[in-house]
Parts: C-alpha cells; structure tokens; sequence
C-alpha cells in the first residue's frame, strides 16, 4: 500500500464528472471542481517503482478516500495505462476517461468527484478534515468479485 495524507480547503466542491484529483498545492479556487485534497505530503514521483512498473502495465488498483476523524470512506477502482509517466510533482488525477497527462494516476475510474458521498464532500470543505489517500494492486481474484 501507499499512502498520501492531504487535507480539506474551504473551497472543494468535488462536482466534476469525470476525474477527482489531490494536490500538493494549498491553493485551490472554485473553479478547481475536481480536487478533493490539497497540501498532499507526496506526489506521482514519490509512488514507489514496483507500483509504476505495474500501473504502466494497465493493472488495475483501488484507491480509498478515507476520513479517519468521521470514519467515512470511498472506494475506487481503475487502472494504469502504459502512456503514463507518472511525473507531476504536485497533482495526482484519477480519471473516468482513458485520457493520460504527466497528472494522471488512473484511468478508467469508477468514480469521479461528483460521484462522492456528499456528506463526504462537505467535511472536505473544513480545512481541518484529514484525508488518507490509499493506493493498492488489486489481485487478480479480486477483479471477479
């Protein structure tokens, strides 16, 4: 596993429909309707090698958005392509689309940010609210259920 710790920002609205995304960046206006975290301590360089190997193999992944102080959290699945480069520093995208940018993590996502749990969404507007970004490998029993 590989986690990445962010947190809320007063301005997240989370209403995009087709990625959701974190930043390293604290800033966020609201016309950034697809980021969910920001001040993220790690970014796609950080993801360690045997996760790229994979990811730009197309294996599939999960991702849980967790809240631990509310113990809510989501659970999303999608895969790498072997387009990626997993080089931005500061954004990492998960994308319904299989469109691939130096941002993105995953494509082919069964969620986006308007696909969150609203009550989600609105903790995530306090700047307070921590937010575990997890990333794993899904085995390949796991795909069946």
């Amino acid at each position: 596993m590989f986690k990445i710790f962010a947190h809320g920002h007063k301005n997240i609205r989370a209403t995009h429909r087709t990625t959701f995304e974190i930043t390293k960046s604290e800033h966020l206006t609201p016309r950034g309707d697809c980021i969910i975290g920001v001040g993220a301590d790690k970014g796609l360089p950080d993801i360690p090698e045997s996760f790229k190997q994979l990811l730009k193999k197309g294996h599939f992944f999960e991702v849980e958005l967790l809240l631990p102080d509310y113990g809510l959290s989501e659970k999303v699945v999608g895969r790498g392509d072997a387009s990626l480069t997993l080089s931005h520093p500061e954004d990492i995208v998960v994308r319904k689309s299989n469109y691939t940018c130096p941002r993105t993590l995953l494509v082919k996502a069964n969620k986006a940010a308007a696909d969150l749990s609203r009550e989600m969404v609105e903790y995530l507007k306090e700047k307070n609210t921590e937010l575990v970004f997890t990333l794993r490998p899904l085995k390949a029993a796991e795909m069946r259920d």
